[in-house]
């Protein structure tokens, strides 16, 4: 039998999750505040993720427990990171939130030792986690000194991805067994997540307003396409060539990351970013390699979106990753591939 390529696929969730930052930056320049741009993207995920379920004809349940659990989820891998990625972009760049949000696995992986018994640090993940903030420090370029302004934007786009390495742990082990399919998951997560910051939102920036065309279409493309789209054409991708190579996505976000923010934005590029990136990634790979990859109980530990899923029947790895950015925003975020109640780019 012939496997249809999943090639394409890969490419466009690849883009479609790196260029989440660029459309961020857009909405936020034009005035959005930053509760505002989580609540239209989370508003404008959650119907996509609705009409998904309608198409597929299941229904969300009623379970009290289970919508307790994906509130907090949906807190700790929605409301809280996409507040805080959408702030660290009104004080840096597109371009070095993407590369903080590449930061996700090696924060998920901190949490992953630190609440999951089974899990135990060895050589390997520990010079991953040492080399990942090398490359940190480089992107920042302490050297020369960090500005006021870039150590908010990343101390909250770093807090972001604390946050999503807390979401993947609590999902591990209170979310990601239940029955219901990955669509009704996600949106229940996502519904919880557009509750929660329509209460917040009015609250701590007021009223909405009408930001322009340009910057309610970014949002419109970041809640439909990066919040609900991905999710489907990610679960093609891990249908067609497993959960391995859907998982190196995570490779390839900050590389679109990048170059929207460049080509589109025209941010400034400098040589520290570009190889700061690389140690992350770097660290990214050898903490997600052998003795390194998963959680027990097959339990991924690398970015956006750890939590089990459906495997193809010549698959037996038993979960996938998901990437960062979450939806992310993702941004992850995420934003954040999705899959059983995970988080953004």
């Amino acid at each position: 039998m012939v496997r249809r390529s999943w090639v394409p696929g890969f490419v466009a969730l690849s883009a479609i999750w790196g260029s989440s930052f660029a459309l961020i930056k857009i909405a936020v320049d034009a005035g959005v505040a930053p509760p505002w741009v989580a609540l239209w993207r989370c508003l404008f995920g959650m119907l996509t993720l609705w009409l998904i379920c309608a198409v597929q004809g299941a229904r969300l349940p009623r379970d009290p427990r289970a919508w307790g659990h994906a509130a907090v989820i949906a807190l700790l891998l929605n409301s809280v990171p996409f507040m805080l990625v959408a702030y660290g972009e009104t004080r840096i760049s597109s371009v070095l939130a993407g590369v903080w949000n590449a930061v996700t696995p090696l924060a998920t992986l901190v949490f992953a030792l630190a609440l999951v018994r089974s899990e135990r640090p060895t050589p390997r993940r520990l010079l991953g986690l040492g080399l990942g903030f090398v490359g940190v420090l480089v992107v920042l370029g302490v050297w020369q000194g960090v500005e006021s302004g870039v150590l908010d934007g990343t101390l909250a786009c770093l807090g972001s991805t604390a946050c999503y390495g807390a979401g993947f742990a609590y999902t591990k082990r209170f979310f990601s067994g239940r029955p219901e399919s990955a669509s009704v998951l996600s949106a229940m997560q996502i519904t919880s997540a557009t509750v929660q910051l329509g209460l917040i939102a009015p609250v701590t920036a007021g009223a909405p307003s009408w930001p322009g065309l340009p910057a309610m279409t970014g949002l419109l493309v970041l809640g439909a396409v990066s919040t609900g789209v991905a999710y489907v054409v990610n679960f093609r991708v891990i249908r067609v060539a497993g959960s391995t190579v859907a998982s190196t996505v995570t490779y390839l976000t900050p590389v679109w990351s990048t170059a929207f923010g460049w080509l589109l934005l025209g941010e400034p590029l400098s040589w520290n970013t570009l190889a700061g990136a690389v140690l992350v990634v770097g660290g990214v790979v050898l903490t997600r390699g052998p003795g390194g990859q998963r959680l027990a109980g097959g339990q991924p530990v690398g970015g956006h979106r750890a939590v089990r899923a459906e495997q193809p029947a010549d698959d037996g790895a038993g979960g996938v990753d998901v990437p960062a950015n979450t939806y992310a925003g993702g941004d992850p975020g995420a934003e954040v591939g999705q899959v059983r109640g995970g988080g953004p780019q």
